[in-house]
């Protein structure tokens, strides 16, 4: 257990932060998911959206630059 302030209020900020970060890792994740499933107009307008998100992802270090790459890369190549 921490024994100092600052200490204990780290644990909680990160908890925050991994939270967070989760919930943007998992939105994108369905967000691609939904486009790959299927092939349609609707999904050729979303995929500016979620390379969008995924750049976001990578400029927090979410996720490494290329693991980013490769899905941009996938969701163009689908496109």
């Amino acid at each position: 257990m921490a024994n100092h302030n600052s200490t204990k209020k780290r644990i909680r900020s990160t908890k925050v932060r991994q939270e967070g970060n989760k919930y943007l890792h998992k939105t994108v994740r369905n967000a691609m998911r939904s486009i790959l499933g299927t092939s349609s107009k609707e999904n050729d307008k979303k995929v500016p959206k979620v390379i969008s998100m995924i750049d976001k992802l990578e400029k927090r270090n979410v996720i490494h630059k290329n693991k980013a790459g490769r899905l941009k890369s996938k969701l163009m190549k689908k496109k």
